[in-house]
């Protein structure tokens, strides 16, 4: 089986208007989503997909580099193929992770190769579901968070991320709200990636600290990202003070970073996209110092369908003790909850993915066991140009946001 083609397509749903959500000490304007699939052709026609980032940056790396490298090779074993990509183009930090989306692919094509699902190829599956979180909640009032909640709760779901960004009281009033409106036995998930965002007005340490004091106190499953991600120390002094659960994972640069983060303790749940952190690769070596560190993984999902279920297939490679949670984002339509819409995430699979009780039910089917959509090429073309902003008032500034979740900053102020 040789690979005759690797091409990836960029996509973008545009709003009709942009989406403009106020925080404590500025706001943020969003204007699209966008997406990357990946597309890879065997000489006997079969296809395999991956997803990708959703940057221009990523689909010229993939075209000028990764595609010429896998063009005419025999895929037989994509982690021989691996070793010699890192061994040349790969050595650079940033196409190697390129390339680890691109493997998805390759994984799917071996997969449907050989008749098996991806899994069996990933270390064999130990369960064929994976519990989900419910994520959505972007900057909201106490009451609409409470609302949304519940809403996500009456899906199915045992588990809601939301966003809190009011400022500390709010913040505290959100989770307690939303408390009472799903009761005690519902999951509840704080992401606090906007607290240090926030410019002259980002959390103190100390205030930091005192929010989480207030929320453990409404028995939350973590607390994700209230400070700086680069800063694990000040994660490790707020963990060894055993207030609440710690998440941080998703703007992790290296895999050093990685180990620094899960050698240290200084977080109980570790998160990282298998779509632009690493794949597979990164993922699988994660996991076994997780498990020896008695920590708990939580994969980090925020696009399209096909971005969770080729993470579902490495999760369930790993007992639930390990490989606990995969997030699901939650997009509003016209029968739906959840935050504003995105049917591009849905409409790249032919299919919906089977959900039960909250939890993901991964096929068995060959390769990843699914099956994309391709018109969404014409559907969904690309806009070029940032996806979002982030405006402070103190110090005024504007960052245009043009990449992935998993940079912790991209882009430049606009002119």
């Amino acid at each position: 089986m040789k690979v005759t083609s690797v091409r990836s397509y960029l996509l973008s749903y545009p709003f009709d208007q942009p989406i403009r959500l106020a925080f404590y000490g500025g706001d943020r304007s969003i204007l699209k989503r966008d997406a990357m699939f990946i597309r890879v052709e065997t000489d006997g026609g079969l296809v395999g997909y991956a997803p990708g980032p959703g940057s221009e940056r990523a689909h010229r790396a993939i075209g000028e580099v990764i595609a010429p490298f896998l063009e005419g090779r025999t895929l037989a074993d994509p982690d021989a193929l691996r070793v010699q990509f890192l061994q040349g183009p790969g050595a650079d930090p940033q196409i190697a992770k390129d390339y680890c989306a691109v493997e998805v692919a390759l994984f799917d094509l071996v997969g449907k190769h050989r008749g098996v699902p991806v899994s069996e190829l990933l270390g064999g599956r130990v369960r064929d579901r994976i519990r989900l979180y419910g994520s959505a909640g972007m900057y909201m009032s106490p009451e609409a968070y409470a609302a949304e909640a519940k809403a996500v709760a009456n899906l199915g779901f045992t588990a809601y991320k939301m966003r809190p960004a009011a400022g500390p009281d709010k913040d505290v009033e959100t989770v307690r709200r939303m408390r009472e409106a799903v009761g005690p036995d519902f999951d509840l998930m704080v992401d606090a990636h906007t607290w240090w965002r926030m410019g002259d007005r980002s959390y103190s340490l100390e205030t930091v600290e005192q929010t989480a004091r207030e929320m453990a106190a409404c028995n939350i499953a973590w607390l994700e990202e209230p400070m700086p991600p680069d800063n694990h120390e000040a994660y490790l002094a707020l963990k060894e003070k055993d207030i609440v659960p710690l998440a941080s994972g998703e703007h992790e640069p290296s895999e050093e970073r990685y180990l620094d983060l899960i050698f240290t303790q200084a977080v109980d749940y570790v998160q990282m996209d298998v779509c632009c952190q690493g794949g597979y690769a990164l993922g699988r070596r994660l996991f076994a110092e997780i498990e020896r560190r008695g920590l708990r993984f939580a994969f980090h999902s925020w696009g399209t369908a096909l971005e969770v279920i080729a993470a579902a297939q490495l999760g369930i490679c790993w007992p639930e003790a390990v490989v606990e949670w995969l997030e699901y984002p939650c997009y509003s339509s016209p029968t739906q909850a959840g935050m504003y819409p995105f049917p591009l995430a849905s409409d790249i699979l032919k299919g919906a993915l089977e959900i039960d009780r909250g939890d993901l039910i991964v096929p068995r089917s060959p390769g990843l066991g699914v099956e994309v959509d391709e018109s969404v090429t014409e559907r969904y073309p690309w806009i070029p140009g940032p996806w979002s902003y982030f405006r402070t008032d103190s110090p005024a500034e504007l960052l245009a946001i043009t990449s992935d979740h998993s940079i912790k900053w991209e882009g430049e102020s606009p002119a």
